[in-house]
């Protein structure tokens, strides 16, 4: 039951995307840095990759929910809020926009890493 909800929540992601619906902003290394740097009040980092990548190395203050836990959205209520902005990145930045596109849709304002990870540690961060 909670895998049939989850493809149905996927569906409903991608085709929000397909309207126009769904406006995440994606970001550059400098403007993610820049963001998380900036924000007196706080923002959410969330790497959304496998815990095996995320040990492999992530950025400093991460949380890590996996993009393909079936309860991926469950995982996050607890920890998502209207007024902090979440800035997802993932190993190249396809699964993080898809998450972006997902949080975004729930009313929440998230912020998608370019290239992800490897543009992040490309970057010298």
């Amino acid at each position: 039951m909670k895998r049939i909800l989850f493809i149905l929540l996927v569906i409903m992601v991608m085709a929000a995307g397909c309207s126009g619906s769904s406006s995440y902003k994606d970001l550059e290394v400098e403007e993610f840095a820049q963001m998380l740097s900036d924000r007196q009040d706080g923002v959410l980092l969330l790497d959304v990759r496998t815990p095996e990548e995320f040990a492999e190395g992530h950025i400093p203050g991460a949380l890590n929910v996996n993009w393909f836990d079936e309860d991926f959205l469950e995982q996050l209520e607890s920890v998502l809020r209207k007024d902090i902005p979440v800035l997802v990145y993932c190993r190249g930045g396809n699964r993080s926009a898809r998450a972006a596109a997902l949080i975004q849709s729930s009313g929440y304002r998230a912020y998608n890493l370019l290239g992800g990870y490897q543009s992040w540690t490309a970057a010298g961060r």
